[in-house]
């Protein structure tokens, strides 16, 4: 059990029969009254944002979630195909349970799955990931002053804004938080 007066961000915690992640909280003590925790949670399953207040005595279940790192192997259709490295064990997520968690992740790239209660309710990919440009329109000289950007697509099939020198066939680093270009490699 965690008490309010404890709660810091991205600690999860279960409310409702819910698990909710704080993304922020703030102790308010007004003038006249007693203290309160003002948060504001976000729904790890679902990702929906709540607000909520607390006395700071009040007491929540503290909720544990499990990290694992897996491969990710191959889409089959709109399943999704995963293994643990240690057990071999496979397990399939449908493209609901997924998201767009890999859009910039190649076949037999690890993975971390966060579970809770040993269900399965996210996919985290590598932070940064290098790709190869498939296709993008050509870049013109003297277009490079401005820091301009054109879309490329790479090839998982997602798309990214580069900047106008990146041509096809060069591997570029990628951050999957924000989809951004980050460097040529």
């Amino acid at each position: 059990m965690i008490s309010a007066g404890d709660f810091r961000n991205g600690v999860t915690i279960e409310l409702e029969g819910n698990v909710y992640q704080i993304i922020e909280f703030q102790h308010v003590k007004p003038g006249k009254g007693a203290a309160f925790v003002r948060t504001k949670l976000k729904n790890i399953k679902n990702g929906g944002v709540v607000e909520k207040t607390f006395r700071p005595t009040e007491k929540c279940p503290q909720a544990r979630i499990d990290r694992k790192d897996m491969q990710y192997l191959y889409a089959d259709g709109d399943m999704y195909n995963f293994m643990d490295t240690e057990t071999y064990e496979q397990i399939a997520l449908s493209q609901d349970e997924i998201g767009d968690a890999l859009k910039f992740v190649k076949e037999n790239e690890m993975v971390k799955m966060l579970s809770h209660n040993g269900q399965v309710f996210s996919v985290e990919p590598p932070l940064f990931v290098e790709l190869e440009i498939t296709e993008t329109e050509p870049g013109f000289k003297g277009d490079t002053a401005t820091g301009a950007s054109k879309p490329a697509i790479v090839e998982t099939g997602a798309q990214v804004m580069v900047p106008l020198f990146v041509e096809i066939g060069e591997k570029i680093k990628i951050d999957t938080r924000t989809g951004e270009y980050l460097s040529r490699v």
